[in-house]
C-alpha cells in the first residue's frame, strides 16, 4: 500500500511539473487605425465595446499607451521586432513588402522566435511589413487562387475576394450604389464620398479610381461575410485546429482603416445626425507644424462639422463589428479550455484623426493619431483589473511577449512591461516617444510625452517646421501651441528643455544618428 502511495504521489508530482512546464499560448488581436478612446474602457459614451472592455477588465489596461510610429509598416515592424523604425529601416510603407533597395528589418520578429522555441505560427489578415519574415507562418491556405501570396501586397484582399466569390453572388448596382474600390461590392455613399450625389455612368466614363480613404457608406455585404467577419473566422478555425499545439496566431483585422463601408446592422448602428464633430475640427492650425499635413487644405469636407459626422458613425460602425467579433474569439477559447493557458494581447498599430484639426487619418503626432489602445490578459500571471497609468511604446510588445512566454531575453528597444504591470518597475514608464525617422527638413520627427506634456520636434537644425509643445493637462484637445511662433514661448523653455532632455535620453539609449541634430536644434 505504502508504494501504491508513493508511485501514485510520483505520478502526480510528474504531471503536476508537466503542466507547469507547459508552454503558453499567444493570441495577438491588432486592429488597424483605432484610436485610443474608440473604446468605452476609456470614457467613450456613444461607442459600446463590452467585449474589449471585459477583456481589459480580465488582465491590465494600458491608459497611456502610444504607437512608436503613426504609419502602418513602421509601426508594425516595430511591433513585431521591437526595435525603433531608425534601427529596423522600414520607415514609409513603401517599404513593406518587397523592398531590396537596401537591407531593412535583417533582425528576428518575436514569432520566428517563438518558432525556434517550438511555437506552432499562423496569421490571419493584414500584414504590411517586411514579406522575408512569414516564411514561419504555416497558414494552411497561402496563395489565393490567382497565386497571390498572403503575405504580398493585396494578398489579404485577394484571398477575401475568392472568399466571396464563393459565399456572396454578384449582383448588379441599385440606383445610387457604387462598386467600392477594395471588394468590388456595391455600396451605398454617404455626403462624405466622392462619389455622393453623382451617377455611376458618369465616373465610369471618368476612369477616376478613388483611393481607400476617400470611401465612406454603407457596404451591401452580409454582415456574416464581411471581412472583419471573415479574418475572425480563419483566427477561430486555426484556435480548433491548434487546440492542442503550442501556437502564436495573429489576427489583423484591416478594419476600422478604410474604406469605411461597415455591413448592416453596423452601419446604421451609431446614426449620423447623433454624433459629436470633434472639438478641434475648426483649429487655423496657424502655429502648428501640421498646417499642410494630410491634405487637410485641399480637403475642406473633414472639417465640415455635418458631413464628419458621417464619418465618425461608420467609424462607430466598425470597431463595434470588431468587438463582437473579438467577444466570438473569446468565446472560443473558453470553449476549446485554451483560455488559462493563452497569453491574449490586444491594440493597434496607430490612430485615426477622424476630423480633428480638419484631418483623417494618422501620420501626425496628435493624441487622435499616435495614442493607441492596449490590453493584456493572461490568467495566473496578470491580475485582474489591473491598470497601468505609465507611459508605454507598442516597441515594449516584442520583449513583453518573450518575457511572459519564457523563451529568453533578445535584443530590444522596447522593455517587457511586466514590472509595471506587477508594479516593480519604478523607471519605465515615466515618458514616452514617437518617432518618424522621414524627410527631416519638411516633417515633425520626434514626439515624447511626460507627465502630460507633448514636445513635437524634427531632427534637424536646420529644419523650417515649427516646434511644437502642448499641454494636455489643461489642452486635451492640442489647440494652443505653447511654443512655435507663440508671442509667450519664453515662459515655456524650461518645460521643453526638460522635455528634449528625455528625448535626448531616449536617442543615445538608442544610438540614433539624430541625437546631435535634436540637442543642437533651438527650440524656443
Amino acid at each position: 500500500m505504502k508504494q501504491i502511495l508513493s508511485s501514485t504521489a510520483l505520478v502526480l508530482l510528474l504531471i503536476g511539473n508537466a503542466h507547469a512546464q507547459q508552454k503558453k499560448n499567444l493570441l495577438f488581436i491588432i486592429t488597424d487605425q483605432q484610436r485610443y478612446d474608440a473604446l468605452s474602457i476609456a470614457g467613450n459614451s456613444v461607442l459600446e465595446t463590452p467585449n474589449l472592455d471585459r477583456l481589459a477588465r480580465q488582465g491590465v489596461y494600458f491608459k497611456n499607451a502610444y504607437t512608436s510610429c503613426a504609419v502602418c509598416a513602421p509601426a508594425r515592424s516595430s511591433i513585431l521586432t521591437g526595435q525603433t523604425v531608425e534601427h529596423h529601416g522600414v520607415c514609409t510603407n513603401d517599404r513593406a513588402y518587397f523592398y531590396d533597395e537596401e537591407v531593412v528589418m535583417d533582425m528576428p520578429t518575436f514569432d520566428e522566435i517563438l518558432s525556434e522555441n517550438g511555437y506552432h505560427c499562423e496569421y490571419y489578415g493584414k500584414w504590411h511589413s517586411q514579406t522575408s519574415h512569414t516564411g514561419v507562418y504555416q497558414n494552411p491556405k497561402q496563395v489565393s487562387k490567382e497565386g497571390k501570396s498572403v503575405f504580398a501586397h493585396d494578398g489579404q484582399r485577394f484571398v477575401y475576394l475568392d472568399y466571396l466569390d464563393e459565399h456572396v453572388p454578384e449582383r448588379g448596382l441599385k440606383p445610387g450604389e457604387f462598386y467600392d474600390g477594395f471588394t468590388a461590392s456595391p455600396y451605398r455613399p454617404n455626403p462624405l464620398d466622392t462619389f455622393y450625389g453623382r451617377k455611376y455612368e458618369e465616373i465610369k466614363k471618368s476612369k477616376k479610381k478613388p483611393s481607400q480613404p476617400d470611401l465612406h457608406g454603407c457596404s451591401t455585404i452580409p454582415a456574416e461575410y464581411s471581412l472583419t467577419a471573415f479574418q475572425a473566422k480563419e483566427t477561430m478555425k486555426a484556435l480548433e485546429r491548434l487546440k492542442d499545439s503550442t501556437f502564436s496566431i495573429t489576427c489583423s483585422f484591416h478594419f476600422p482603416h478604410a474604406p469605411m463601408l461597415p455591413p448592416e446592422p453596423y452601419c446604421s448602428m451609431y446614426p449620423a445626425e447623433n454624433m459629436t464633430p470633434p472639438a478641434s475640427l475648426h483649429d487655423d492650425m496657424e502655429n502648428s507644424p501640421y498646417k499642410k499635413a494630410n491634405d487637410r487644405l485641399y480637403l475642406p469636407e473633414y472639417s465640415d462639422p455635418q458631413k464628419i459626422k458621417y464619418m465618425i458613425s461608420n467609424y462607430y460602425g466598425l470597431v463595434k463589428e470588431i468587438d463582437d467579433w473579438v467577444g466570438k474569439i473569446r468565446a472560443k477559447l473558453d470553449e476549446l479550455g485554451l483560455s488559462d493557458n493563452t497569453l491574449v494581447i490586444f491594440t493597434s498599430d496607430h490612430g485615426e484623426m477622424l476630423g480633428a484639426h480638419g484631418m483623417r487619418e494618422k501620420n501626425v503626432f496628435y493624441e487622435e493619431s499616435a495614442h493607441i489602445p492596449l490590453m493584456l490578459r493572461f490568467p495566473g500571471h496578470i491580475k485582474p483589473e489591473t491598470t497601468v497609468d505609465g507611459y508605454v511604446s507598442n516597441i515594449d510588445l516584442f520583449a513583453t511577449i518573450l518575457d511572459y512566454l519564457k523563451v529568453g531575453k533578445h535584443k530590444s528597444d522596447g522593455k517587457s512591461l511586466r514590472g509595471l504591470i506587477e508594479g516593480k518597475d519604478k523607471k519605465h514608464g515615466k515618458y514616452v516617444v514617437a518617432e518618424w525617422d522621414y524627410r527631416g527638413d519638411i516633417e515633425s520627427n520626434y514626439m515624447i510625452v511626460k507627465d502630460g506634456w507633448k514636445l513635437i520636434i524634427p531632427y534637424s537644425k536646420s529644419s523650417k517646421v515649427i516646434n511644437a509643445m502642448y499641454d494636455l493637462n489643461s489642452d486635451p484637445n492640442e489647440m494652443n501651441n505653447l511654443i512655435g511662433d507663440n508671442p509667450q514661448r519664453g515662459l515655456y523653455q524650461e518645460k521643453a528643455e526638460e522635455l528634449r532632455k528625455c528625448l535626448l535620453k531616449w536617442l543615445k539609449k538608442n544610438n540614433s544618428r539624430h541625437y546631435e541634430g535634436v540637442k543642437e536644434r533651438e527650440l524656443i
